[in-house]
């Protein structure tokens, strides 16, 4: 069951906490939680598309309202500056990312088969995101800025996130209420970080049955004792 979470406030909010916030309120009838607008809906996807191809650093708002096949003025209107435009595709891509992360983990029977496809999704979503991958390759000093710096930010978003699950898991008696579900959800998302941001000679991330079979040998553990598993 999804949670009603606080906005996150001017001060504190990332990118990514507010993909988050609008991944688990966004109502049936919008586009990823953001009011349809068929304009800005193909601002955004021309943009996507020319960072993609030329990178963010690169691009320039002329080329992208020329993809879009609108004029400057419009896309001026829309997003006043580039660095505006910057902001609202990556958060649309993160929106992506965690609505596909709780549909993922919605289809799981079992505590193990939700850390397992949690697992699965944040390292398949990443990898495969055109977008994302990219700036995670060549820009990943504008992407870490553009989430919300440096300073760990980031990661902590995404432990907030993974610690709100286990915390629904705990109300719902299928993990132990002694869990540190703050201290379990950093240790998992630290080392699903460590698998995008360094690569591995050993583990092949395309590779969807070594990803499960490593989940479920050395995460599983880490939230639920064997007789919690199978719940």
């Amino acid at each position: 069951m999804r949670s009603s979470p606080e906005p996150p406030t001017a001060e504190s909010s990332s990118l990514l906490e507010r993909a988050f916030h609008d991944a688990l309120l966004a109502p049936a009838d919008t586009d990823d939680g953001v009011e349809a607008d068929d304009t800005r809906t193909r601002l955004l996807d021309a943009a996507y598309e020319q960072f993609c191809r030329t990178g963010i650093q690169r691009s320039s708002m002329e080329e992208i309202a020329r993809r879009a096949k609108l004029s400057r003025i419009t896309l001026y209107r829309k997003f006043a500056t580039k660095d505006v435009l910057v902001d609202e595709v990556i958060l649309r891509e993160f929106r992506r990312y965690f609505l596909q992360f709780l549909e993922d983990i919605a289809q799981a029977e079992t505590v193990a088969d939700r850390v397992v496809a949690g697992f699965v999704s944040a390292l398949r979503a990443i990898r495969t995101n055109r977008l994302i991958g990219n700036l995670l390759e060549t820009e990943p000093a504008l992407f870490a800025g553009a989430i919300g710096g440096d300073e760990g930010r980031m990661l902590a978003a995404v432990r907030r996130f993974v610690a709100g699950q286990l915390h629904r898991e705990q109300h719902a008696g299928t993990i132990s209420a002694d869990l540190n579900t703050d201290l379990v959800a950093e240790m998992l998302v630290r080392i699903s970080a460590s698998f995008l941001t360094t690569p591995s000679h050993v583990v092949d991330l395309d590779d969807e049955d070594a990803l499960v079979s490593i989940a479920r040998q050395f995460l599983v553990p880490m939230v639920c004792p064997t007789d919690h598993s199978t719940r």
